[in-house]
């Protein structure tokens, strides 16, 4: 993976946009991102982070969403992170846009935007880019899948955290557990364990339940067999519980199969004697119910002849009724006439009795006439009634007038009390708005002033600040330009030394036979020869070396101190001489003033806003004013036109009521006079009808009563039987007729009349005998049962158990071979002998890796001294854990990483972290990264150690790979000459980038 360009806008620090040149900073491989605290170094980081994989790294991942946006951004920029790279050898270009709230396009407020993805891909072949996703899933999926890693591994890998591998280091094998489980991915492994556990205790309990359920078909068993049957004192789980239970079945089998035999031999003798006594008592019960069968015949009789009497009477009765039935129709006529004419009586007597005095004695046709005159008289009362209610209108509407007058009148004098102090009102108003307006002018004025004033305030500190600068450096190019001198006089004397021995280095290249490079001839008579002071090649250019270096380290000193002195002049142009703290307060009275002109110009709105309000509301009461005056107008009219009505309706009505209260009350009368009227006349002639009918009735139940022989119709009414009295008397007589027939017939038997000359029979003593043989029948039959029962429980409960301890026995096997391996991933096996768990024993032998990774470059940086080394030495509970130590070889001891010095746990945590990178790049499948970062950590070394990681880490641009350290040491600007520098304003950081020109 190769970073080639990042471009940042309204993210973090940086308020506008930055780019960065990864393809310009990685030329010389080793590049420097620099600035003072709070600039903005990680942010970078933070940014590449981003694009790739949506989130930031770390304890950052909190920042997400509108948080990311800078807060020195303007307001329509929305914050956009751009990154372009190669990967897999394929060239990306990821843009992501977190959620932003940005301002309304309408209006006023903000809207939020929701986040945005862009994922393309340059075509080479037509060289364009061309679109591949806006998803955010699939652009992550996508990253992850290229690169190989997830975030916690590119943050580890990547951007080199030193912060975290310092407390690595020092971390017990927990936290080291934990975050090598984050990079390698070997939850796996836990999960083994898990599995093997979970499957461990699955087993075991369906071994419980095996034998929980085989202990409780040993107890059913045992209930069934009783005292032959002993069972085994075991426990679930128990080794021999199954043979153990096996074995007492089978002894309470055999039992319970003699006891079943003995059972039915009883059976059979009980069944013998109950069959001999069961025919005994059959002889003695038929004797003894014929003997009860003719006494009660006997007796039948005799009760028969004493109520003959009775029974002629009834059949006497019984034919009177029948000749009265022919009587029974004139009988219901003449009854129903008889009380359909006292009810038309009565109804009449009622009706006359709610009449006047004057129409009591008139006849029906009477009634009629008067109720018709009455009736016509009521219609005449249908005019006045209308005029009756509307008075009842007028007189609503006539308060309803007054109701609104009053109302009127308030709202009248509501308005004339509010308009009287509108000029006071208005003048107050209008004040607020001047004071206000006043208020913005001098808060534009002020502003104006304090822009500037601000600007001179930041350039007399910035004076102050490069003051001080401009001494240290140039006390350093005086230091430099005494170090190049003294560098430049050694090269010069190095250089006249190697000239006076010139003569003997080109004689030692003197052969004899071929000429002198300097005088041609064969022949080296006395050739010079090299003494003790010999000055070669080699030392004079390492001493022009040295010079050179020294020279532009004074030429790169000499240029900052350039660099500062316009700094400062700009400054000095920009604040003058005045002092700082003259200028400061003279800028904090601004700013004073400044607040307080725009508290008070932030009202006039408000107070605009009040003033038209006040303005319309004086518009709207003087509108009411005259509207109530307009309306109290018209209902003057109104009033007067409603009284001469009344009058007018007053006068007629009056005639109309006559003696009563009002019209509807002398219509009231008159209904109820033709109502009394009407029902009078029909009642008179509905009792004449009924008179009339009564007296036929008569006629006709005379004439029916002597054609069916009775003298009076009162004697053929009592000979008559209602439909109980009849069916009562008819059942008497078919019963007598039943019971005479009955008792001629039993009278009449051979077998009855035969038993009845026999002795009493025995009954109880008979019945006693076969009771006696039944039960003994019935015990020896429960018993035969019983034992029965026995015998099958015990065999069904025997084949159960069988059967359970067939099916338990290869989940014994299985559970026995699960907890071997359960406790051997667990590492509480005695086959473990190191107490150590899966996933931590596939960890220790990541960490060994690394540690040997690591070990590569620790002893480079550190000389040779070091060494790192993985121990698996048990820790807590015996248990053996991910320890990590440093051999060092000046003692050749092996010591804990923990005593390790603060420079020393850097270039340690360093190797570990380039080692980590490396195997982790090997498990992710060799995912090539052509550039890394290292964050923060030099400023605890010496020039000397300083130097070896330095060279430790030019080396990683084996094979084009650039590699970048975050840090504000100010050695490493003098070392490493391609930078990115942070530099941060009150507006924003912003990026300067240097290249290796």
């Amino acid at each position: 993976m190769r970073l080639h360009q990042l471009e940042i806008t309204a993210f973090g620090p940086f308020g506008g946009s930055q780019t960065v040149d990864f393809d310009e900073l990685s030329t010389a491989g080793l590049f420097l991102l620099h600035g003072p605290t709070g600039a903005g170094k990680t942010s970078v980081l933070d940014a590449v982070c981003y694009a790739l994989y949506g989130t930031v790294p770390g304890a950052r991942q909190s920042g997400q969403g509108m948080t990311l946006r800078s807060d020195h951004a303007a307001a329509g920029t929305r914050t956009e992170v751009r990154l372009e790279l190669t990967v897999a050898g394929r060239r990306l270009e990821v843009t992501r846009q977190p959620p932003w709230e940005r301002p309304k396009k309408r209006g006023s407020g903000t809207t939020l935007d929701k986040a945005q993805s862009w994922l393309r891909e340059y075509d080479a072949a037509a060289a364009a880019w061309k679109d591949l996703s806006r998803s955010h899933q699939e652009i992550g999926e996508e990253i992850t899948q290229l690169l190989g890693m997830s975030r916690e591994q590119f943050c580890q890998v990547v951007l080199l955290p030193q912060g975290d591998f310092a407390r690595f280091l020092r971390a017990d094998a927990e936290a080291r557990g934990r975050l090598l489980g984050r990079l390698f991915d070997t939850h796996r492994f836990a999960e083994v364990e898990k599995r093997l556990a979970e499957r461990r205790r699955a087993a075991e309990t369906q071994v419980r339940e095996g034998d929980s359920e085989l202990l409780a078909d040993a107890h059913r068993m045992q209930q069934a067999a009783g005292a032959a049957m002993e069972l085994p004192d075991l426990a679930p789980g128990e080794p021999g519980l199954a043979d153990a239970v096996l074995c007492a079945a089978a002894v309470a089998r055999s039992t319970a199969r003699e006891h079943l035999t003995i059972a039915h031999c009883r059976l059979t003798a009980a069944e013998s004697a109950h069959a001999s006594a069961d025919r005994a008592l059959a002889d003695v019960r038929e004797l003894a119910r014929l003997q009860r069968r003719f006494t009660e015949a006997r007796e039948r009789a005799a009760l028969l002849e004493e109520r003959s009497q009775g029974y002629r009477q009834a059949q006497a009765r019984m034919e009177r009724a029948r000749k009265a039935e022919a009587v029974a129709p004139a009988l219901d006529l003449r009854e129903a006439a008889d009380a359909e004419h006292r009810r038309a009586a009565a109804a009449e007597a009622r009706a006359r009795g709610l009449l006047p005095e004057t129409f009591r004695d008139a006849g029906a046709a009477g009634l009629a006439a008067a109720a018709r005159r009455t009736a016509e008289e009521l219609g005449g009362l249908e005019s006045a009634r209308r005029g009756e209610r509307r008075l009842a209108e007028l007189h609503d509407e006539r308060t309803e007038l007054e109701r609104q007058e009053r109302d009127d009148e308030d709202v009248r004098r509501e308005a004339e009390s509010w308009l009287a102090g509108w000029d006071e009102r208005r003048a107050g108003l209008q004040a607020r708005v001047d004071a206000a307006q006043e208020a913005a002018t001098r808060a534009e004025q002020l502003s104006g002033r304090r822009d500037p004033a601000g600007r001179r305030l930041g350039a007399a500190r910035q004076r102050d600040e490069l003051a001080h600068d401009v001494e240290a450096a140039q006390r350093q190019v005086l230091a430099l330009t005494e170090r190049a001198q003294q560098a430049r006089a050694h090269w010069l004397d190095v250089k006249e030394q190697r000239l006076d021995s010139i003569a003997a280095e080109l004689a030692a290249e003197l052969k004899d036979g071929e000429p002198c490079a300097v005088c041609g001839s064969g022949v080296h008579p006395a050739p010079a020869r090299k003494d003790a002071g010999h000055v070669d090649r080699a030392a004079e250019e390492r001493a022009l070396a040295d010079f050179q270096r020294a020279e532009e380290e004074r030429a790169q000193e000499a240029e900052r101190l350039g660099l500062v002195h316009r700094a400062l002049a700009a400054a000095e142009a920009e604040a003058g001489d005045i002092p700082t703290d003259r200028l400061a307060a003279e800028f904090e009275e601004l700013e004073r003033q400044y607040a307080e002109a725009r508290d008070v110009a932030s009202g006039l709105h408000a107070a605009s806003e009040a003033l038209r309000q006040a303005e319309r509301e004086r518009e709207r009461r003087s509108t009411v004013r005259q509207e109530a005056e307009v309306r109290a107008a018209s209902r003057t009219t109104r009033r007067e036109a409603l009284d001469r009505e009344r009058t007018a309706l007053d006068t007629e009505l009056n005639q109309a009521r006559g003696t009563a209260e009002s019209v509807a009350a002398r219509a009231a009368q008159l209904e109820r006079r033709v109502a009394l009227l009407t029902d009078a006349a029909d009642t008179a002639r509905a009792a004449e009808d009924t008179a009339q009918r009564l007296k036929d009735a008569d006629a006709r139940l005379a004439d029916a009563a002597f054609r069916a022989g009775f003298d009076t119709p009162q004697a053929a009414a009592a000979a008559l039987l209602d439909d109980a009295d009849h069916r009562e008397l008819q059942r008497r007589l078919d019963a007598w007729q039943s019971e005479e027939a009955a008792v001629r017939a039993v009278l009449a038997e051979t077998d009855t009349a035969a038993a009845a000359q026999q002795q009493p029979a025995d009954l109880t003593a008979a019945e006693r005998t076969a009771a006696a043989a039944a039960q003994r029948l019935r015990d020896a039959a429960s018993a035969r049962d019983a034992a029965a029962r026995r015998c099958t429980e015990l065999d069904r409960l025997s084949t159960r158990a069988t059967t359970s301890v067939r099916r338990l026995a290869p989940l014994r096997d299985e559970y026995d071979r699960v907890a071997r391996l359960a406790g051997l991933a667990a590492g509480t096996s005695s086959d473990n002998e190191r107490k150590m768990r899966l996933e931590a024993y596939v960890l220790a032998a990541r960490l060994e890796q690394v540690a040997a990774a690591a070990t590569v470059r620790l002893q480079r940086m550190s000389s040779g001294r070091y060494t790192l080394v993985h121990s698996d030495d048990r820790s807590g509970r015996g248990r053996s854990g991910l320890g990590l130590h440093v051999v060092d070889a000046w003692t050749g001891r092996e010591r804990d990483t923990a005593t390790l010095s603060g420079g020393e746990t850097f270039f340690a945590s360093l190797a570990l972290a380039l080692g980590l990178a490396d195997v982790v790049t090997d498990e992710a499948g060799g995912v090539r990264l052509d550039t890394l970062f290292i964050d923060e950590g030099f400023g605890s070394l010496d020039d000397q150690t300083l130097d070896e990681v330095l060279d430790v880490l030019d080396s990683l641009r084996e094979r084009d790979r650039s590699v970048g350290i975050v840090s504000h040491v100010a050695d490493l600007r003098r070392r490493i000459h391609a930078q990115l520098e942070v530099v941060k304003g009150r507006s924003g950081s912003v990026l300067r980038q240097r290249g290796t020109g």
